[in-house]
């Protein structure tokens, strides 16, 4: 009888080449490492509705797969607390892990005229029409909802904003180089990692309580810049429903072990997340009690939520 940490599959609910994809690469690289599994992770694709295809087809086709951890991240948890899922919610899978958490940033093309967040803000206050913003996901998404945040911490009505969706944060980047939008409110880990690979982009600002460590060092703030907006987003794991106590308390046991070690600090490092660990039943009380701060967060722009 094949174990847990046998035959491992990481689905990415996407498409290859952003936060998701990210999350499963560190995993699958933290494991084969540590040789916590005779065979290398596979890392397997299945994009649609920004995770809402991943969750379903866990629940609902594959909910004892021992084996197959899914990844999500804070984005994932606003749309379950729109109802973005569909019929299935917080309670409907076995969260297992946060390997590390990343947060919101502002991003325009390096031959933008943006040079800060107010050039940005005084721009779209003189013609909200001629501002882009693009994001990973539809209206109500975490993209959006950090384009909203920074336009209300402005002064600016959300409703006001143009809006442009993509599947992901890749679509999203491409978009912005091609001068098809002007601004994207992606993820700060997923800006360095395309700086790095050499795209054509530059940060305004990252919305974290203090500057962040590493590549993004000399970028202020929001907070710093006059915006008081903060967007922390944690990445990890989910298993089905049906996974079995003692399977899931290996995982739990073996990541608790994995991000104990340097090893594991210097992979996600690399990956441009900052540290945040948390397993088992003290990320389960966290995560639920972050999709009902988002339910608040999404009634009071008037989005859909589902209780």
């Amino acid at each position: 009888m094949a174990g847990p940490l046998d035959k491992t599959e990481c689905i990415a609910a996407a498409k290859p080449g952003g936060g998701f994809d990210l999350t499963c690469k560190l995993a699958q690289a933290a494991l084969q490492q540590g040789k916590y599994s005779a065979d290398p992770m596979r890392i397997t694709y299945m994009p649609g509705g920004i995770g809402a295809v991943a969750y379903n087809t866990i629940i609902a086709q594959r909910p004892a797969e021992a084996n197959t951890l899914v990844a999500y991240s804070g984005g994932s948890l606003l749309n379950i607390a729109q109802g973005k899922f569909g019929r299935y919610n917080e309670n409907d899978v076995r969260w297992l892990s946060a390997v590390g958490s990343d947060f919101g940033a502002v991003i325009v093309a390096e031959n933008s005229s943006f040079k800060t967040l107010k050039d940005l803000v005084a721009a779209v206050k003189a013609d909200p029409s001629k501002v882009v913003f693009g994001a990973g996901g539809s209206i109500g998404s975490q993209d959006w909802m950090k384009a909203a945040l920074t336009a209300r911490a402005a002064g600016l009505s959300p409703k006001a904003m143009r809006f442009v969706a993509f599947e992901g944060g890749g679509e999203a980047i491409t978009a912005l180089q091609g001068g098809h939008v002007q601004v994207y409110s992606g993820d700060a880990s997923e800006a360095e990692e395309q700086i790095k690979a050499g795209a054509k982009i530059r940060v305004l600002a990252v919305m974290s309580d203090k500057r962040l460590e590493g590549g993004l060092a000399n970028v202020p703030t929001a907070k710093e810049q006059g915006m008081d907006v903060e967007w922390p987003i944690i990445r990890g794991f989910y298993l089905g429903p049906k996974v079995s106590d003692a399977d899931y308390k290996v995982w739990v046991d073996t990541f608790n072990k994995m991000m104990a070690t340097p090893e594991f600090n210097k992979l996600r490092a690399e990956r441009g997340l900052f540290k945040f660990a948390m397993t088992g039943a003290e990320l389960d009380a966290y995560i639920k009690q972050r999709v009902a701060a988002y339910r608040t967060m999404a009634a009071d722009f008037g989005l859909n939520v589902v209780k």
